[in-house]
């Protein structure tokens, strides 16, 4: 097998780990650290310190994303310029890349910014539209990579 199939393949591990890591984040580890109360009546963790939980997991996870970012970037340059160009595959990688960029570079730092002033700032309008933004950000890269991991199987060239 020629090393093109080794990148392709890996790339696409890439793209499918880090389509599970934010379904697992989004849907699985947030719902679990906002509800500790029905899982544990011992020891309640207020919502407050359950976001500042959520907020060390995110920033995190946050450099995963940066390095997906890169090498989304890196690879669909190279299937570029060989001449691999696909209208699905270029729109779903911008996507990626700036919605990951967006949740690294702007979102997660100013939550964790806002929590660190306090509960109070986490109760304002600001924050929770940073936080809404940053939900449907979350999401938008969730569909994006998926669509992009499809299409790049799809388009897999196999000698």
């Amino acid at each position: 097998m020629s090393k093109r199939i080794y990148i392709d393949f890996s790339y696409l591990i890439l793209l499918a780990a880090s389509f599970g890591g934010v379904i697992i984040l989004g849907a699985f580890v947030a719902p679990v650290i906002f509800h500790t109360d029905k899982i544990i009546t011992e020891v309640i963790i207020d919502n407050y310190n359950a976001g500042m939980i959520m907020g060390e997991i995110f920033h995190r996870f946050s450099y995963w994303v940066y390095a997906l970012a890169f090498f989304v970037s890196l690879f669909e340059a190279g299937q570029y310029k060989i001449g691999h160009r696909d209208a699905i595959a270029f729109a779903s990688a911008f996507i990626v890349v700036s919605t990951s960029l967006m949740f690294s570079a702007v979102y997660a730092p100013k939550i964790l910014e806002m929590q660190a002033l306090g509960a109070e700032a986490t109760q304002s309008d600001t924050f929770q539209n940073v936080h809404m933004a940053s939900e449907i950000d979350f999401k938008i890269l969730a569909v994006a990579l998926i669509v992009l991991f499809i299409r790049r199987l799809m388009l897999l060239r196999i000698p």
